[in-house]
């Protein structure tokens, strides 16, 4: 069982500011956890991100989504809204962690890897088509998506599974209306951004494919993922899909500074196993996850490596 590890240390110059929680430091803890694990780093597959290309990103985002941020970046606004910034090289930034997406999806059809982990920033599922928010400017795991479905004929479903404490309310828009993706969250309810209720099911030809379960704050942890395995055999017997996109979220960590759940290490393990053993029966075990929230610098790197950890086993 090979994991990738798709990254690019350009990850670290989007600055946000000293005292923003999406900052560089979360990408270098999370490296340095992984790196300094001596049995884990001699056994994974290193492999560099690049820039993905203004179409793959405008697959899920409008011309004018785009060409906001590049303009932003290019006259140095600073802040898209008041959780979201740029600087300098965000918009490069950004391209890279869509494209590390997409070469992670490359590594895993081509059997360069099982599975892949990609530390990202800025993290994505709050993007929606039209808009940054959220700290995310591009959803890097939507755009990984597409890529799959246009790029691999025998990728025709996909499934994403988020467990950040936010609801990925960007993806969920994204592919509101699409029965090809079916998109599940759990996440704190209420929260930021307000929305992934359960009556949240999509609309049109993708009413059913998207799958939501609010969780109340201080939820004791194995019923958090008692609900999850619930809502992955819900999903199993309607959907079968052919990669699955984790959006890993690590802010449902008890000691995160950006939650009010109750999860540890061993619940995130748990957690990455059951998502594996549904991509073992469905889809030959193709999973991809992607970092979106975690912002406790003294825990995210042990926790990220727990959860590598879990995907490299047989």
């Amino acid at each position: 069982m090979t994991t990738a590890i798709v990254h690019h240390p350009i990850y670290k110059e989007h600055e946000t500011g000293e005292s923003h929680p999406e900052r560089p430091e979360r990408y270098t803890v999370v490296m340095e956890a992984l790196r300094g694990d001596e049995k884990l780093w001699p056994e994974v597959l290193e492999l560099p991100s690049s820039a993905a290309a203004r179409g793959l990103v405008q697959a899920c985002h409008t011309p004018q989504h785009y060409k906001t941020i590049e303009r932003a970046v290019s006259e140095g606004t600073g802040y898209l809204d008041s959780d979201t910034v740029v600087s300098m090289r965000s918009m490069d930034v950004a391209l890279n962690a869509a494209g590390g997406v997409c070469r992670a999806v490359d590594a895993v059809m081509k059997n360069e890897a099982s599975n892949a982990f990609l530390p990202l920033r800025p993290p994505g599922h709050h993007a929606t088509a039209e808009r940054a928010m959220g700290f995310c400017l591009f959803n890097n795991v939507a755009i990984g998506a597409r890529y799959a479905q246009t790029h691999y004929p025998e990728i025709e479903r996909v499934a994403i599974v988020d467990w950040d404490v936010h609801h990925g309310n960007g993806t969920q828009g994204i592919f509101y209306d699409d029965p090809s993706v079916f998109f599940f969250s759990m996440h704190q309810y209420p929260w930021y951004p307000g929305s992934g209720a359960r009556g949240e099911t999509g609309i049109g030809r993708g009413r059913g494919y998207t799958l939501n379960a609010p969780v109340r704050a201080a939820t004791v942890a194995s019923e958090q993922r008692r609900m999850l395995d619930a809502a992955l055999e819900e999903m199993s017997a309607k959907f079968k899909p052919d990669i699955i996109f984790i959006s890993a979220g690590f802010d449902a960590h008890k000691a995160d500074p950006l939650g009010q759940l109750l999860l540890t290490d061993e619940d995130f393990m748990l957690m990455t196993r059951t998502v594996k053993q549904w991509a073992a029966s469905a889809c030959n075990g193709r999973v991809i996850s992607c970092l979106e929230g975690g912002y406790n610098l003294d825990t995210l790197g042990g926790t990220v490596r727990a959860h590598v950890r879990e995907l490299m086993k047989e």
